[in-house]
């Protein structure tokens, strides 16, 4: 087909004209059948957002994605182009990519009236098919529809009367394309008016000018829930135009979302190599974020985007391979005390209510990682009760008699070669009978992590005592320190 250069071989072909809309139920059609993946690298929406997605399609309907930031919002809308046809074929010189078929542009009309089935085409990708606008403030209808060109006017020697002194806008130049505005709440209302008769007749009009111009666009809408901010919303006739409202979501479960953060997460072949991640770290780096989204101290309607955890990810692994480098190691395991690495991740990404802004963004964020490592201490360690009898024991006892006979406390230092920093950790002797015990098939490396979360647990559940200084994280016996006070 792309051998074909003029409206008369592509009549003889028998091209059959359709809209973008069938064009996309078509190959949606064909995907199902074949029980291809839709939305390939999008997880967790498996049978909530795409399910709806494709219902939306079938049913050729404009869409609104609705939901908070970091929701793949717009990643679903790019992949939309994997349902469109490889190449469609534009009359060439056309500004709105008319159909050789079905001409909708006065100069494509005139065009072909003037050289019939020797007018010339040319193919377009479907990856030239997607345009993408952020609603601002600053947008206006010339933008998005158009406006008279008085440069055009004098170079044509044409009267304001002619509508050829019209510049498209946009949303004409998409047309027979997906057409995607971001955060369509930030539109000023105005604006999204003059979108009203686009989606519904198909006609524009630009500075008196009345085109009955039936444009064939794939309208895809994103936008936060309307109490999220004070900026603007949506307006109802608008709403009301729209075919389909899909609401988006977090992932529900830290495998989801480890499959997202390793996905996405920018890894240099060099950390892959030099850095070994623990399965529990990424666990806890997935709980963590998780933590955020339920904190007293976040505000919950702004939502914690999956990029909390990607850029996390990211600097957890530098935070762990800068450690190595100056410490001259080749290899090395992530610490959970390189979690610290990870604040400034989290300090940019959440909005702090009123009571998270007293604490302070780093405070909060540094008791985001304990809050983690309590929350799933559970599911590898028996519980640690906070009431208990006296004379009875626990498997931890022998760990808090260690600490109580230190005199001086237990440092882990932040820049400790892996070899100071596993043997300080060997000497705890209980925590290898611990580990023996709940966790036998872990491996000799791995366990070192989760000696180090074995202790910040304990902390967390007032077992001991932890104080963060600049080199690094302190560890005491509550109690024996005080005594030793005494």
């Amino acid at each position: 087909m792309r051998d074909i250069k003029t409206i008369g071989e592509l009549k003889k072909a028998a091209y059959q004209s359709k809209s973008i809309k069938d064009e996309l139920r078509d190959n949606l059609i064909q995907k199902i059948k074949n029980k291809e993946t839709t939305f390939e690298g999008v997880h967790g929406y498996e049978n909530t957002v795409i399910p709806e997605m494709e219902r939306a399609i079938l049913s050729r309907h404009n869409i609104n994605l609705l939901g908070l930031r970091g929701q793949a919002k717009t990643r679903l809308a790019r992949l939309m182009l994997n349902l469109l046809d490889e190449y469609i074929p534009v009359v060439e010189g056309s500004e709105i990519n008319d159909d050789p078929l079905n001409p909708i542009s006065r100069y494509a009309k005139e065009l072909i009236k003037e050289k019939g089935d020797d007018t010339p085409i040319y193919w377009l990708h479907r990856s030239e098919r997607f345009a993408e606008k952020l609603a601002t403030p600053d947008v206006t209808v010339a933008d998005l529809i158009g406006d008279v060109d008085p440069i055009k006017a004098a170079n044509l020697k044409l009267s304001y009367a002619d509508d050829r002194v019209i510049h498209y806008g946009m949303i004409p130049r998409a047309n027979r394309c997906i057409f995607v505005i971001n955060e369509l709440p930030d539109l000023q209302a105005r604006i999204q008016v003059a979108l009203f008769n686009i989606l519904q007749e198909g006609d524009i009009q630009i500075r008196g000018f009345k085109l009955r111009l039936p444009l064939d666009i794939q309208f895809l809408f994103t936008a936060n829930p309307e109490d999220y901010t004070n900026r603007g919303s949506i307006v109802t006739p608008l709403k009301d135009r729209i075919g389909s409202q899909i609401l988006t979501h977090y992932p529900v479960d830290i495998e989801t979302a480890r499959l997202i953060t390793e996905q996405e997460a920018r890894v240099v072949e060099g950390q892959k190599e030099s850095v070994m991640v623990p399965d529990l770290a990424r666990d806890l780096l997935e709980q963590i974020v998780f933590e955020a989204r339920e904190s007293d101290y976040i505000d919950s309607k702004s939502g914690v985007s999956a990029r909390l955890s990607i850029t996390a990810l990211e600097n957890l692994l530098s935070t762990a391979e800068r450690r190595a480098l100056k410490a001259g190691d080749d290899k090395t395991m992530v610490r959970l005390s390189d979690f610290v690495g990870i604040i400034p991740s989290i300090t940019g990404k959440v909005e702090l209510v009123y009571e998270g802004e007293q604490e302070g963004a780093a405070v909060v964020a540094y008791n985001l990682i304990g809050e983690g490592v309590k929350s799933l201490f559970e599911e590898f360690f028996p519980k640690i009760e906070k009431l208990k009898k006296d004379d009875a024991e626990t498997p931890y006892d022998e760990i808090i008699s260690w600490f109580f006979n230190q005199k001086e406390g237990f440092e882990l230092l932040d820049d400790l070669r892996d070899k100071e920093y596993k043997e300080l950790l060997d000497a705890i002797t209980p925590l290898d009978d611990l580990l023996g015990e709940h966790q036998p098939n872990l491996s000799k490396e791995e366990s070192y992590f989760v000696k180090e979360f074995v202790l910040w647990a304990l902390v967390e559940f007032k077992q001991l005592n932890k104080f963060r200084f600049s080199e690094g994280t302190q560890f005491k016996d509550p109690y024996g320190s005080f005594i030793s006070g005494l």
